[in-house]
């Protein structure tokens, strides 16, 4: 997008927030970048230059916005559309891996070697890995400032610095402020509460919530996920600890209280909340797609920004999916809710319910498969799932390659396209994952005059791509779906 140069234009001087994070405006007179949405007047256009990320704008000597912040910009909608090298990378990245396993760390992870990913990161952002991870150090320095009380020093270390050197050198650099100063900054009112993040988690508008949380409030696990008090909260397994999240939607925003056993962990936890939630998405052009299937267009028009709620733990999910075969969902919940408290981690919740994380692939491979409520196919199903997950063999990683992870799971016993795909759609995150077998799909094309068999309805729904994830959301709403209403 940045390489259009006349519809970046545009997009500044209309401050059109939809394109806040495809591309970041640099001005060539002050060397300040900022996000398309910027309230202050629009630089002239022969003093504008673009850029497609926040670190190819520091390495370029341009600091940030202090009015409209563009660090804390949605991501692009590309990283999670799309499964080529670049936005796998990309979502690694945000993951924090670079920070934890170094650049050749992140080459492992994807198959390739460590000039190949720079080359490829360079061509379409403009910096490499250390450049887009030191931009995510530099904004996760800047929550810790803003919302603890943290000392300079522990907050350096958090954020991933080397040392405490690099940590002002960086804060001063992208954001012209010493670290003392950002803190100094806030209102005298700002109240900190020990130990507790509170955050600010931005969206792209619209955003319908009410099949987002209320579809992962009615398949709560209990112990491990709560509705409580119009937030929808739950445990976090984490590389250097665990934590306990709160989500709560408002109207521009959502509002995240993060607790954590290890701060290092702060950008991970957050990075996973926006993708359970879906929250880098482009709703306007998902729904723009939608709309022109005649039949769909009401749907839409009634109820714009359906995103797809995915998952903070893609193994945890697939454990599940296959723990909700052929069950309800209430049986499902029950089913997990075993394994936790019998498998579980237990950790310490002094503001819910949530009493456990959900086990860990390894833990569920070491148990007795007689010890399993459920029919034998199944249990074999669950047990070699399990163990591929404890072993390795099957990575549901952001790092996966869709569609060779699609053919090693149907390669499972018990594995038939439903299971495949709404772990496509919710763990892998493909936003093109279609159920074209699943009864509320079926039941809800039959009503608004679609196809209704599998094959007529696939063929029908090519016109939906690469949105057909959306669309099953908009489906299951029309059939009355109880996970599409928020819980009272």
């Amino acid at each position: 997008m940045h390489t259009d140069r006349e519809r970046c234009v545009r997009a500044v001087q209309s401050k059109d927030a939809r394109f806040d994070g495809w591309f970041f405006t640099a001005v060539l007179t002050t060397r300040i970048y900022c996000r398309p949405s910027c309230p202050v007047v629009p630089p002239k256009p022969e003093n504008m230059t673009f850029y497609p990320s926040a670190a190819a704008c520091q390495q370029a000597g341009f600091r940030a916005c202090k009015r409209c912040r563009p660090d804390t910009s949605p991501g692009s909608p590309a990283w999670n559309q799309r499964a080529d090298l670049v936005a796998r990378a990309m979502r690694l990245i945000a993951d924090g891996v670079v920070d934890r396993e170094g650049v050749p760390g992140l080459a492992a992870r994807l198959g390739y070697s460590t000039r190949q990913i720079e080359r490829q990161l360079l061509a379409e952002l403009g910096a490499g890995p250390l450049a887009l991870a030191r931009a995510q150090r530099a904004q996760t320095a800047r929550l810790l400032i803003e919302t603890t009380a943290l000392p300079m020093a522990e907050i350096a270390f958090a954020a991933g610095f080397s040392s405490i050197r690099s940590f002002n050198d960086t804060v001063r650099e992208v954001f012209a402020l010493a670290p003392g100063e950002l803190r100094a900054r806030l209102p005298k009112t700002t109240a900190i509460a020990p130990g507790v993040l509170t955050l600010r988690l931005p969206f792209r508008a619209p955003l319908n919530p009410d099949n987002l949380f209320g579809h992962l409030a009615a398949t709560a696990v209990p112990g491990v996920e709560e509705w409580r008090d119009g937030a929808y909260r739950r445990t976090l397994r984490l590389p250097y600890g665990h934590g306990i999240v709160a989500l709560t939607p408002r109207p521009d925003h959502i509002g995240c209280r993060l607790t954590l056993s290890d701060l290092r962990d702060l950008p991970v936890a957050i990075s996973r909340c926006r993708r359970m939630l879906d929250l880098d998405a482009d709703p306007v052009a998902v729904d723009d797609q939608l709309r022109a299937d005649p039949l769909l267009a009401p749907l839409v028009d009634k109820a714009p920004g359906r995103r797809v709620p995915r998952t903070v733990d893609e193994d945890e999910f697939a454990v599940r999916a296959v723990l909700g075969q052929q069950v309800s969902t209430a049986a499902a919940r029950t089913h997990a809710a075993r394994l936790v408290t019998a498998h579980g981690e237990a950790v310490e919740d002094p503001e819910g319910g949530l009493t456990h994380l959900f086990p860990a692939p390894e833990a569920l491979a070491a148990l007795d498969p007689e010890s399993l409520a459920m029919p034998r196919t199944r249990r074999t199903t669950f047990t070699t799932l399990v163990r591929r997950l404890a072993d390795k063999e099957i990575h549901l990683g952001v790092e996966s390659d869709w569609e060779e992870t699609r053919a090693r799971l149907l390669a499972l016993p018990g594995f038939g396209p439903w299971t495949v795909d709404v772990i496509a759609m919710r763990a892998l995150g493909d936003p093109d994952a279609f159920l074209p077998t699943d009864l509320g799909i079926r039941r809800a094309a039959q009503g608004l005059g679609l196809p209704s068999t599998p094959a007529a309805l696939t063929a029908r729904a090519a016109a939906w791509r690469p949105w057909r994830a959306y669309a099953v959301q908009y489906l299951w709403a029309t059939d009355g779906h109880p996970i599409n209403f928020l819980p009272v």
